[in-house]
């Protein structure tokens, strides 16, 4: 039996086939009647749809995108050849089928784009959580360089949402973030913690242009400025005196340089003379060295500040500090912490010559060097004046081959030096020196003191550079009315005096 002949072409049934292969549904071989050829398009179509959803931020892979057009170009082309030769009921219906199912996938691209678009911004309003989520980490930290790194990478999430997704409802967001990001980090000011607040805040000045656009910023560009300004002189004033300050001037220092015309900066002066006045106030008070101390300090921030600034106070300074040197010295005395009050006094006499305090400066240091071997001589100050009456003579000699210091303090306070004995030795024991000394027939360096009664501290000191192995030696010595005295120095093998 012959074959049926074949339809006549037909180009109206080869587009509707065509067009109904087109929506991915197979329908234009349902229409031919070619079931397993519907069926892969039916299979190929769910594969794809099993991919793509749910929608996700990256969307369907392009490979598998060009896989599936082409799939369908292969099945339209396909449908279209079959149908050409093949008879159909109602082709126009069928075309009219096929454009009106065409819809479909239409739809459902728009559908996955608006999908896709959501889970776009899921995603972002996810990394915008996640920014904030460091923020609060950061936040918690017991510093803000132990929350730094934090701080920046959510900065960096914040700008890559502003700057490369813009639009966004999660970009939209942002200026508020930003808003409790600047609060977070600026904490401890907030706190009224000054000087923690200088390095959060410096850090802040650094974000506009540098880790975020000004035009995101909006106000919060400028934020910074005044309460920098603000922690560094609060901060700088609270540390004057401390030695904090360093050869820049420190807090204050970097205040001048910075915001020279801030009205903080127009303070620095006047806080200088208040901490100096204030510390001049101590000086009468428990604790004169320390603020003798601080009034140093004081004195060199002054002299680091940029611009002469804290050049009005230097002479305020100098006259503090001479004042407080004098009183520590006292200080330093009634705390019987007199190798300390001896060197002190000593200084304040090398230094402050025409002091009206440098003689009373010079005994107080004598009755403190005596008093380290001695300490019945520091029981109390030396007299400030010297009595009047009758002088008793007191005369020492030096039976030693080196120079001798004598020392006292009592009703009077003073001392006498003299010369080396060129021709005199050392004696082997305490009992020859004491049966021997000063008793040849040789002149012996000697001096006359002439001292009113009353009970006295000796102190014989050999010079430390030529007898350091000589020990010195105190004594006490009671002064009587109508009596002369002889004390004689000398030395004993092995570096007793």
């Amino acid at each position: 039996m012959a074959p049926a002949p074949k339809a006549p072409a037909d180009p109206v049934r080869a587009v509707a086939a065509g067009l109904l292969n087109l929506t991915g549904l197979g329908a234009g071989y349902f229409l031919l009647r070619r079931w397993v050829l519907a069926a892969v398009c039916l299979a190929a179509t769910a594969v794809l749809l099993v991919l793509a959803l749910p929608a996700e931020p990256d969307g369907v892979p392009a490979g598998l995108l060009v896989g599936y057009g082409f799939l369908l170009l292969v099945a339209a082309l396909d449908a279209a050849r079959r149908a050409a030769t093949t008879p159909l009921r109602s082709p126009v219906v069928a075309m009219a089928l096929g454009i009106v199912l065409l819809a479909v996938p239409a739809g459902g691209v728009v559908a996955y784009g608006a999908a896709r678009d959501d889970a776009v911004e899921e995603m972002l309003l996810g990394r915008l959580d996640d920014a904030d989520a460091l923020v609060v980490k950061a936040a918690a930290r017991t510093t803000f360089a132990e929350g730094r790194a934090d701080y920046t990478t959510a900065l960096a999430r914040y700008r890559e949402l502003a700057h490369d997704h813009a639009g966004s409802k999660a970009a939209g967001l942002v200026p508020d973030r930003l808003d409790a990001y600047y609060k977070a980090v600026a904490k401890p000011y907030t706190d009224k913690k000054d000087c923690e607040a200088i390095e959060p805040l410096t850090y802040l000045r650094t974000v506009p242009d540098k880790r975020m656009d000004r035009h995101v910023l909006g106000s919060l560009a400028t934020w910074p400025d005044k309460p920098l300004a603000a922690s560094l002189y609060a901060c700088g004033t609270g540390r004057l005196g401390t030695g904090a300050a360093g050869s820049d001037g420190g807090e204050l220092g970097r205040l001048l340089r910075t915001f020279p015309k801030s009205e903080q900066a127009g303070q620095v002066g006047g806080a200088l003379r208040d901490a100096v006045a204030a510390r001049d106030r101590s000086l009468a008070g428990a604790e004169p060295c320390t603020a003798t101390d601080e009034l140093r300090g004081i004195g060199q921030t002054a002299d680091a500040l940029p611009d002469d600034a804290g050049a009005g106070v230097a002479a305020d300074v100098d006259k503090a500090v001479e004042k407080g040197v004098y009183a520590c010295g006292l200080d330093e005395f009634k705390d019987k912490k007199f190798g300390d009050a001896r060197k002190t006094l000593a200084d304040f006499a090398d230094t402050y010559k025409n002091s009206k305090h440098r003689a009373r400066a010079e005994d107080i240091a004598i009755a403190a060097e005596i008093a380290g071997l001695r300490p019945a001589a520091g029981d109390h100050l030396p007299p400030a004046g010297s009595p009047g009456g009758a002088r008793m003579t007191l005369v020492v000699s030096n039976d030693g081959p080196g120079p001798v210091e004598v020392l006292y303090t009592g009703p009077v306070t003073g001392s006498v030096k003299l010369a080396a004995c060129g021709s005199c030795t050392m004696y082997s024991s305490e009992s020859a020196g004491r049966s021997k000394a000063c008793k040849a027939n040789r002149k012996y360096p000697k001096a006359t003191i002439r001292l009113p009664a009353g009970s006295y501290q000796f102190l014989h000191k050999h010079s430390a550079d030529t007898t350091a192995a000589i020990s010195d030696r105190a004594a006490g010595s009671e002064i009587r009315p109508g009596y002369s005295y002889t004390q004689c120095s000398y030395v004993v093998r092995g570096g007793g005096l």
